[in-house]
């Protein structure tokens, strides 16, 4: 099975899992080198060049999805809307269509870079997480773990396994992805802290609002 990999700090205990529980060195190398941001992994998902990945909700609708998703309850900090011209971000499909559904006009930044802006510039963006949860009090999902119809079973072993181990990041890996994404310690694990992965009710419910909202939208 070829995973597909996204480069983004929200993803990193699940890629420290993935790390450990891939046996196969063919497995490992493959998902090490596919590393992307999410609207390349998603076109990589639907052209069938990868079995598995974090695909971006929006784009998850009719696929084989796990109960395993990146999920944010209010803030998120790496999801923002910047004052100005509309714009979106070419890396992302799930965030553009966020500001689209809630009406609101700006600049879509996501991922690593937001985050910096976002501990940079306090108070200048607008937060599209806390947004959704304003309007919806609900959570948002932004990506869930997916895979073609012959791998789903093995992916959901992996999910189970996953949500059976919490994970523990090493001191030494919060030094290294700190320096390597230009932020503090402290603020990577108080970013960490706001994303969750286990998609229960609630989540499932404000998926199924996000996807009828955009499914409108477009």
């Amino acid at each position: 099975m070829i995973f597909g990999k996204i480069e983004y700090l929200n993803l990193l205990p699940f890629h420290l899992f993935l790390k450990r529980y891939l046996r196969h060195s063919i497995e490992k190398k493959a998902w090490q080198k596919r590393g992307s941001v999410p609207a390349d992994i998603n076109r990589a998902f639907r052209a069938r060049r990868i079995d598995a990945a974090v695909i971006s909700s929006v784009k998850s609708r009719g696929c084989r999805c796990t109960d395993f998703g990146i999920v944010a309850d209010g803030e998120v900090q790496s999801v923002l809307l910047l004052p100005g011209l509309s714009r979106q971000d070419r890396e992302s499909d799930t965030s553009n269509m966020l500001a689209k559904v809630l009406g609101m006009e700006g600049e879509v930044i996501i991922g690593d870079k937001a985050l910096r802006y976002f501990l940079e510039h306090p108070g200048e963006a607008l937060d599209l997480a806390e947004a959704w949860r304003k309007k919806e009090a609900l959570p948002f999902v932004f990506a869930r773990l997916c895979a073609h119809p012959r791998h789903i079973r093995r992916l959901e072993r992996i999910t189970k396994a996953f949500f059976a181990r919490p994970q523990k990041i090493p001191h030494r890996i919060l030094l290294q992805q700190a320096e390597l994404r230009g932020i503090g310690v402290e603020e990577l694990k108080n970013y960490l802290e706001k994303i969750h992965y286990r998609m229960g009710w609630r989540e499932k419910r404000a998926l199924k609002r996000f996807l009828h909202l955009a499914h409108r939208a477009r």
